[in-house]
């Protein structure tokens, strides 16, 4: 393998808390986000991407985009190019997860479905948790069928996100 230049890594305040990033250089894509200090994050990335090392720096796409959420453009998350490590199922969830709207949620067993396998709410759960990316890949968006089901982060936080983004908490997709 070449050698591969450091990591970029960049925090910006919300009001949610620091979003902070990590990004690859070479191509401009997304490998790993968190609700975090970028401390916090570093301490976090795995093995192949804390060999890289992160170096502070500017994320302008990235900057642009969470602007564009934060003045209620969600879809702007969505476009920004992201890749984190998982298997099949777990890439189309994230998939899945990512063209849930803005303003929309989905069930566990909703996403499961949407991603090919309706029987795997609980794995979907298990993406939910896993994931590398949010808000990136938007699994505050993602509750259960029973009301807002848990997050990371904190369930008050995954309301303000909900509330910021125009969801109705309670409102399920389909």
């Amino acid at each position: 393998m070449s050698e591969e230049r450091p990591l970029v890594g960049t925090e910006f305040a919300t009001p949610f808390g620091p979003v902070a990033v990590v990004v690859s250089p070479e191509d401009g894509v997304l490998r790993a986000s968190s609700l975090s200090s970028l401390s916090h994050l570093v301490g976090t990335l795995p093995s192949a991407l804390a060999r890289r090392g992160v170096e502070p720096g500017e994320s302008p796409a990235i900057a642009r985009a969470i602007a564009a959420w934060l003045a209620g453009d969600g879809s702007a998350l969505a476009a920004v190019p992201a890749q984190q490590d998982g298997g099949s199922f777990m890439q189309r969830v994230w998939e899945a997860m990512r063209a849930i709207p803005s303003g929309q949620v989905m069930t566990y067993g909703e996403l499961a479905a949407a991603a090919g396998n309706p029987r795997a709410a609980r794995a979907v759960g298990l993406a939910c948790s896993t994931n590398a990316l949010a808000p990136f890949v938007p699994c505050h968006r993602v509750v259960a069928a029973t009301g807002m089901g848990n997050y990371g982060f904190g369930i008050e936080t995954k309301a303000r996100m909900l509330r910021l983004e125009g969801a109705r908490i309670g409102r399920t997709a389909g």
